[in-house]
């Protein structure tokens, strides 16, 4: 006789956070296992450990997910060892005891089936409470180089996901057996673009579509180095695309006065936005060559969509991942690497050969695509699926 009983949830914990770069690719990720489990008549769980200060106190909150906090304290890094001994580490390393004990009571209380961990500070006592739990730690990791928290952890990991095949020869020998290249997470409807609808949405009637699109951005807040340059090399780059340049709410106004003294024959392919929202996808199916910062997130956008990029790291991102980011792409030709002073000679250097050689941009994003895997939720979610199984 067939049994009619309803399976029972499926119970995550989901810790991380602190920025986008560990929220996001989470939250992808249980958006992705609440549908595979949905199609199999099963519901799901989830408890989301953080802290109140990171962008997971917003986003899991905004998305129906209990949420509950932790101690944890911020390890400033530094490259002299004594450094890192400064009353401020020590002080909060000392809060690290406090949060496991934390953690391990909610995920005891929670009983989940595993645990994912996607790195920040709050990832260390949440995923050592784990594995004092008995429970199966999934981590996951975006960057090419583990980050500070997923060292910590690798130990205790049933399972580490990596994005890169290129991560695996970085990671300590004895981890090496637990790790499967997974890809970062993105959201579907970044794949799901069109670039008609861009032109229609943002009203772009001065373009000329038979130049390639150059979209230029600095994240949500703009970036100042990259404002500067695409400010100075305006004249040159309308000269030869059309260009989409999301600066950041507070850069708006002193950006107008530069547009201002542009050519009229060229002040039409300029659109300047100092937020692009809803309407990404359809701005990055538009672009043919990409600008931008080499964040995690942005690296696995890009190489999924396969589009031509230049990336100006972030020189001050944590263990100068966002450098590591730019030189792994640049190395297998699918983007091209600006470190250090970036000058509008080196741009225009950069993006000359992109933007007027078709057959150039064409290879790079071949290159870009091989790297990207826009199926990295559903691998994640297999990961999961299969550590909760092992268990």
């Amino acid at each position: 006789m067939t049994s009619s009983a309803t399976p029972p949830p499926f119970r995550l914990v989901v810790t991380g956070g602190g920025t986008g770069g560990h929220t996001y690719p989470a939250l992808t990720a249980v958006r992705a296992l609440r549908n595979r489990l949905a199609g199999e008549g099963r519901g799901l769980e989830v408890l989301w450990i953080g802290t109140a200060e990171g962008l997971e106190a917003r986003v899991a909150p905004a998305e129906g997910i209990p949420f509950t906090t932790v101690a944890t304290g911020k390890i400033r890094r530094s490259s002299n060892p004594l450094k890192m001994l400064g009353p401020a580490n020590v002080k909060d390393m000392a809060r690290v005891p406090l949060g496991v004990a934390q953690a391990r009571s909610r995920i005891s209380d929670f009983a989940p089936d595993v645990v994912l961990a996607t790195g920040g500070y709050v990832a260390v006592p949440a995923g050592l409470a784990a594995r004092l739990c008995r429970r199966p730690l999934v981590l996951h990791e975006q960057t090419v180089r583990l980050g500070l928290a997923n060292r910590k952890l690798a130990g205790s990991a049933t399972r580490i996901a990596v994005s890169s095949e290129s991560s695996l020869p970085l990671l300590p020998q004895d981890v090496r057996a637990a790790a499967v290249v997974t890809g970062n997470p993105i959201r579907p409807e970044v794949l799901t673009g069109n670039a008609d609808r861009a032109v229609t949405a943002l009203e772009l009637t001065g373009f000329d579509r038979r130049l390639p699109t150059l979209y230029v951005t600095g994240g949500a807040q703009g970036a100042q180095q990259i404002n500067q340059v695409i400010a100075q090399s305006l004249p040159w780059l309308l000269e030869r695309a059309n260009v989409v340049h999301q600066c950041g709410p507070a850069n708006v106004d002193e950006l107008l006065t530069v547009a201002a003294s542009l050519p009229a024959a060229l002040s039409g392919r300029y659109h300047l936005t100092g937020f692009v929202g809803p309407e990404l996808p359809d701005v990055l199916a538009l672009a043919d060559v990409v600008v931008s910062r080499s964040g995690a997130g942005t690296l696995a956008e890009l190489t999924a969509l396969g589009k031509p990029a230049v990336f100006i790291p972030l020189a001050s991102s944590a263990g100068n991942e966002q450098a590591h980011n730019a030189r792994h792409l640049q190395e297998a030709g699918a983007a091209v690497a600006l470190e250090g002073e970036t000058s509008p000679e080196r741009l225009q250097a950069a993006l000359g050969p992109l933007l007027t050689d078709p057959a150039r941009r064409a290879g790079m994003a071949r290159a870009a695509r091989e790297h990207g895997r826009p199926d990295a939720a559903e691998r994640l979610v297999d990961v999961l699926l299969e550590a909760a199984r092992v268990a």
